[in-house]
């Protein structure tokens, strides 16, 4: 007699079927009853054992990730204890930029034909801005010019937009030559410590033909002579004797120096830098203060801010080329009556300012580390900074392991 059988598949449902008018519970019931108990227990077993597998797949990744974030945080540790943070600063024009450039040529990839086309727009910027100055300074002054036709040339470089330039061609070549040799603007020129003028005006206006030739590329020397005002922060890393040196250049003009509270920290060493030459100059923020005033009080505050309690200071008494140069026709005493040394003398007028400086310091036990530097010198701030580095080295032996 044949009997009715469960399927498979009614077995796993675990359903209760009429089948052929016969009602099917008992036997068949019970046997998916324990067909269902015995699998969802083999289920059971199955997923503690995987979940048992994935635990330990996890504590393995997270064991992993973290020996990875040990091992970053010590190699962080140690980079940080191998990197001397150097904070340059001074008053506006003092020649940090210019530092910083000479760092790029002497430990740095130095600047490629392209990095010098970049800089041509600027030096034709540079030689307009300076043109313009003493243009206005002639008038201001009541200086006349010698030649007429100076007159009509002065107008047309007067209205020159400088931030809009970007080539140098006639008839702008022939009225800035024509202008650069006419007594009147010479005379301008001599006079430049009554108002604003880049120091490299002389440099550019003398050397117009080379720089009006069309496949003009500016030189080495064009490059670290290129006048551009350091606005916000500017950091320089520099790899020597597996020691990262991290020069920190920050604007020098008063608005700037708010922004220098930001790079206080961890300072190695302070590079304070004057310009030996701005002692007959008046400031660019104020036309009726010395230059030379405002970098000693800039000086004194900076040596006794507590941040920088155990911070190397080396003072950078810099533009000592321009100072012989000035120092024959500006008398230092007229500035600074307590100068009593010999006139027309480089030499006893450096040796006075840096006395001037070093008297600042109220900490007798705290050495201030001079050097006098021609930032546009490549060969004397390799020298200079040679010095430098073995004294900042010497310093930080210990912290650095370098002993």
């Amino acid at each position: 007699m044949w009997q009715p059988s469960l399927s498979p598949c009614l077995q796993d449902l675990g359903c209760c079927t009429r089948l052929a008018g016969c009602e099917i519970f008992g036997v068949a019931a019970a046997n998916a009853t324990v067909g269902r108990t015995q699998a969802s227990s083999k289920e059971d077993k199955l997923n503690q054992s995987m979940m048992a597998c994935c635990l330990s797949e996890e504590a393995k990744e997270s064991k992993r990730i973290n020996a990875e974030i040990d091992k970053q945080l010590r190699r962080d540790k140690r980079d940080a204890r191998r990197e001397l943070k150097l904070l340059l600063l001074g008053t506006g024009e003092s020649g940090k930029s210019t530092f910083i450039k000479q760092m790029r040529i002497i430990h740095g990839t130095g600047y490629t034909d392209e990095d010098k086309r970049g800089f041509t727009k600027l030096v034709y910027q540079n030689i307009f801005t300076s043109m313009q100055s003493m243009i206005r300074a002639s008038e201001t002054l009541k200086i006349q010019y010698k030649y007429e036709q100076n007159k009509s040339n002065a107008l047309l470089v007067r209205e020159v937009d400088v931030e809009k330039v970007c080539s140098f061609e006639q008839p702008y070549i022939s009225a800035i030559k024509m202008l650069w040799t006419d007594p009147g603007i010479q005379e301008a020129y001599d006079r430049r410590r009554e108002y604003q003028l880049s120091d490299s005006t002389k440099y550019y206006l003398s050397d117009l033909d080379r720089i009006a030739e069309p496949n003009f590329l500016p030189t080495q020397q064009d490059v670290l002579r290129v006048r551009i005002p350091t606005t916000g922060i500017i950091e320089y890393p520099f790899d020597l004797q597996s020691i990262i040196f991290r020069m920190v250049d920050v604007g020098g003009q008063r608005s700037e120096r708010r922004k220098w509270i930001h790079c206080f920290e961890n300072v190695t060493s302070i590079m304070f830098l004057v310009a030996l030459s701005e002692y007959d100059q008046v400031l660019v923020e104020s036309d009726n203060e010395n230059r030379m005033e405002e970098s000693k009080a800039l000086f004194r505050t900076i040596i006794t801010y507590p941040w920088f309690q155990n911070s190397s200071v080396i003072l950078f008494l810099n533009k000592k080329d321009l100072l012989e140069e000035k120092i024959t026709y500006s008398h230092l005493v007229d500035y600074f009556p307590e100068f009593d040394g010999p006139q027309r003398d480089a030499q006893a007028g450096r040796e006075f300012i840096l006395k001037m400086f070093v008297d600042l310091n109220p900490d007798s036990d705290k050495i201030i580390y001079s050097h006098f530097t021609c930032a546009t010198d490549t060969e004397n701030i390799r020298f200079v900074f040679a010095a430098v580095k073995d004294t900042i080295l010497q310093l930080n032996l210990k912290e650095y392991n370098l002993v």
